[in-house]
């Protein structure tokens, strides 16, 4: 070290003069734009006497030695200090192992460790003869003081300087008077690493509520109309949380194929797997998603990007449309942004059967659910006679449906109604009166002009007498006499119910309130076609809550779809019809002989899905749109046989205008009578309307 610094001493003037002229010659050959400047004179930069132009070689020699041996000594202390790092780290480790194998009743701190309630220091003062080495032992304090700088253990801190590389490898450089100090110190590192406890290193989350307190997106029913609001909401919102209410204990699921391809399956397991084969032979469930389309009500506010949870057995009892908010029937309350009433419907019961006592209502089937079919479905192999009060859609379906199993399971059927014929307030009376006998061959007895006076149960049969003093008995009766809207809510939220039709009075963007839109069965909307209306089809359910969806969502679009619905009398006879149809109003019907692919079973295997409103397409229309006018000059329809309704148009008529169109066994060509009703237009011939939609194609 000495002879380092004589050395230094001789050499610091001349590397002081050197470095001065460097810099000013530097600066002036810069000046002067020399390419390569010289920075001094040989005989200035010579180590020698003054003029003896020695060379600077020492000079050379001496800068790349210090800045040799000034690297040497960084990469040395920073290479020491990081394995002292790494060895301190492994050893808490080890330490932190060991007392967790052993249990904790022997990790508790060993006896002279520090106890942390201490405030005072535990260290002594270094010796007078060590402190030559300039140290001081590191002093503790408990964590609970001010804020400073926090070390690699639990619930202490340390202040005071580090030791050197030598006292950290010989404790006993420190002197006597350190030893209690660093024994103090290694006590407290150990108790201080001791794992905590479980419950402090893995803290149970609160649980959360199994009922959401909030949803963004509330739908009230579980139908098809909220399921298709859901869709709606979330191809708008891709990270919508919605939360469908529904008081029924299934997922959202289409109610048609409950009275029509469920009852053909051979799967003596269909009541259970609700899978059936449609028409054409494939095969499908009756929900629209798995439950895995969902994701829990529990998880609804934290699950990333949102999804569609459906809270099922529960019913919404109260709405409080000022509090934006909602009371189920456990009491619990679930506020909302925005929200969907699609209550659907409740099916209608006649007043003499309600009237007729327990031992009746407990025979009496009101058909809607998934667990009315179960129930009727066992009914029908249990006991040996049904009757069905009803001769519209649903009872005309399940009187074919129960009249085709008939013969298999001894079962007697009876359908009766008030009307002429099956479906005589839809089809015009001929039309009707050809139904009857198609519903008859199915192994149904059907009685026309039955009105029901009175209803009661007697020698273990349920006795009805009609007006005209008929009576039938029957083991179990199924009421079909339509659908009454469930307008619950309405008083507590305050909504106007509309007074001719029923349900809640919409405007043309389904809006019952600022946040509050209604769609599917209990919506009263006006159609700007066929003034206000109320329609209880699934496709009007699918296409309102779709578009209620959007307006949710910002959309602003108005209600202007004409809906439609289908009927089928088993997988040889069925319909689809659009706008008006009453057989009050005067009809035209053109008809002709049906071919093979003329039935349900044949548009399935064409379109691939029983549900013929999910296979429309609009891009029909518009190809057909030009043929309206082009099918004047088309030669007559060839004439018809006589009773022969194989397939055909039935235009429904009111001041010479279409209001409404049945296609019978004429499939896929539904836009083409929307737009025809859409145009409201007279027409003259309408033989030759019929023509656009090629009945008289093979």
């Amino acid at each position: 070290m000495f002879q380092c610094k004589t050395v230094w001493n001789k050499m610091a003037p001349l590397a002081r003069a050197s470095s001065t002229l460097c810099r000013q010659s530097g600066k002036r050959e810069v000046l002067r734009h020399v390419r390569r400047p010289v920075l001094a004179h040989q005989a200035l930069m010579s180590s020698g006497a003054t003029g003896g132009g020695m060379e600077n070689t020492l000079y050379v020699l001496l800068v790349g030695a210090t800045c040799l041996g000034g690297g040497v000594f960084v990469y040395r202390t920073l290479s020491r200090d990081k394995a002292r790092y790494d060895d301190r780290l492994s050893d808490i480790s080890s330490r932190w192992s060991e007392q967790r194998e052993q249990g904790p009743a022997q990790a508790e701190p060993q006896q002279g460790a520090a106890d942390p309630s201490i405030t005072e220091s535990v260290v002594k003062e270094v010796s007078p003869e060590a402190s030559e080495t300039a140290f001081k032992v590191p002093t503790l304090e408990v964590a609970t003081e001010a804020p400073a700088v926090e070390a690699p253990v639990t619930g202490a801190r340390i202040t005071g300087t580090c030791l050197t590389d030598a006292e950290s490898a010989d404790p006993s450089s420190l002197g006597e008077s350190a030893e209690p100090g660093l024994a103090a110190w290694q006590n407290v590192t150990e108790s201080a690493s001791d794992p905590p406890p479980a419950s402090a290193m893995s803290p149970v989350e609160p649980a959360l509520p199994e009922v959401p307190e909030h949803a963004p997106y509330l739908l009230i029913g579980g139908g098809t109309a909220s399921f298709a609001a859901a869709r709606s909401i979330r191809a708008r919102d891709p990270g919508a949380r919605v939360l469908i209410v529904t008081d029924e204990a299934d997922l959202p699921y289409m109610r048609p194929p409950l009275s029509k391809e469920l009852w053909f399956s051979d799967d003596p397991s269909v009541t259970e797997t609700l899978r059936f084969k449609q028409w054409n032979g494939k095969e499908r469930s009756i929900y629209f998603q798995p439950p895995s389309f969902y994701v829990s009500p529990r998880e609804l506010q934290t699950v990333e990007n949102g999804g569609v949870a459906v809270l099922m057995d529960r019913k919404v009892t109260h709405m409080d449309v000022r509090g934006s908010k909602v009371k189920l029937s456990d009491g619990t309350e679930i506020s909302y942004d925005k929200c969907l009433i699609a209550t659907g419907g409740v099916p209608r019961n006649l007043q003499v059967i309600e009237r007729a006592g327990e031992e009746v209502k407990k025979r009496t089937t009101l058909f809607r659910k998934i667990e009315d079919f179960r129930a009727l479905e066992k009914v029908s192999r249990e006991l040996k006679s049904i009757t069905i009060i009803g001769g519209g859609f649903l009872g005309s379906e399940l009187a074919c449906a129960l009249g085709r199993r008939s013969a298999d399971l001894g079962l007697e059927v009876v359908q009766m109604f008030p009307e002429k014929g099956n479906m005589g307030k839809v089809l015009p009376e001929y039309l009707s009166n050809w139904t009857t006998e198609k519903v008859k061959k199915e192994g149904v007895t059907v009685l026309t002009d039955a009105v029901v006076k009175n209803v009661s149960y007697k020698d273990g049969k349920v006795q009805i007498r009609m007006k005209d003093g008929r009576v039938v008995k029957t083991d179990h009766v199924v009421a079909a006499v339509g659908l009454e809207p469930n307008v619950e809510l309405a008083r507590s939220a305050g909504l106007e119910v509309d007074s001719d039709f029923g349900g809640y009075r919409v405007n043309a963007e389904l809006q019952a309130r600022a946040n509050i839109w209604v769609a599917g069965d209990a919506a009263c909307f006006y159609d700007i076609k066929l003034g206000r209306r109320r329609v209880e089809h699934h496709d009007h359910a699918v296409v309102s809550g779709r578009l209620a969806g959007e307006n949710m969502t910002g959309a602003d679009k108005p209600y202007w779809h004409q809906s439609m619905f289908w009927s089928d009398l088993g997988p040889d006879v069925g319909y689809e019809a659009i706008g008006i149809v009453d057989s009050n109003l005067p009809t035209v019907g053109v008809f002709t002989k049906a071919t093979a692919k003329d039935t349900p079973r044949a548009v399935t295997e064409l379109s691939g899905t029983g549900i013929r409103s999910e296979s429309e397409t609009e891009a029909v229309a518009g190809a057909v749109a030009g043929a309206v006018a082009g099918a004047a000059g088309a030669p007559a329809p060839p004439p018809q046989q006589k009773e022969d309704y194989g397939k055909g148009v039935i235009f429904y008529l009111r001041d010479k205008v279409v209001v409404g169109i049945v296609l019978w066994n004429v499939f896929n060509r539904m836009p083409i009578a929307r737009k025809i009703i859409k145009d409201g237009e007279e027409h003259a011939d309408l033989n030759e309307v019929a023509k656009l939609f090629n009945i008289h194609d093979d």
